[in-house]
């Protein structure tokens, strides 16, 4: 049997299962009342990770919840098209398809070969964990005149590979590479 997580116990980035769903813990809120016999109660923010969808729930501290049967294996992109997005399992090489509610906009992010890290919960994909970090070819951008800083902002927008733009130093030319951070969407350094 799978162990019991007391709500208190509940920590940001923290997965459970409730009601047979899969969660992962945003935010806690502990709290206690002054009142004598008044309970402890836990607030918490949490994503289903079968929906994506986020919402707050309150639950006494006394309240379980379920380990949940959960699976994180490292799988490569292959390519997408109408039944979805397809990967490739690094370990038992068997295709995994996510559909596009799974995916969101880490489409941006994914080049042919690009490694990732895939949520399996009961055996079946959910959804994927983006690097913190991608690689990605400046497909098109303005060339960057020497002295070009009259507007007082030194970056220009440069069309990447996956159809993503970013804003970018003028030095940057087309075809170099660049790191782009996954959660901000923006330019963090040259490859």
């Amino acid at each position: 049997m799978a162990a019991l997580i007391d709500a208190i116990d509940v920590r940001r980035k923290m997965f459970f299962e409730h009601e047979n769903t899969p969660y992962l813990c945003l935010d806690v809120e502990v709290n206690t009342p002054t009142a004598r016999g008044g309970q402890t109660l836990v607030r918490l923010k949490m994503r289903n990770l079968l929906t994506r969808a986020v919402f707050d729930k309150t639950f006494k501290a006394s309240d379980k919840f379920k380990d949940p049967d959960l699976q994180k294996v490292q799988a490569s992109y292959l390519y997408s098209d109408g039944d979805g997005s397809h990967f490739l399992d690094q370990e038992s090489f068997e295709t995994l398809t996510l559909s596009g509610d799974m995916i969101g906009d880490a489409l941006d992010f994914l080049v042919e070969g690009a490694i990732i890290e895939l949520h399996k919960y009961n055996g079946n994909p959910i959804g994927l964990q983006l690097p913190n970090q991608v690689e990605l070819a400046v497909a098109y951008t303005e060339p960057g005149a020497r002295g070009d800083t009259s507007s007082g902002s030194v970056t220009k927008t440069a069309k990447l590979e996956t159809g993503i733009e970013v804003r970018v130093p003028l030095f940057i030319k087309e075809g170099e590479k660049i790191k782009v951070s996954t959660e901000t969407r923006e330019f963090s350094g040259r490859a």
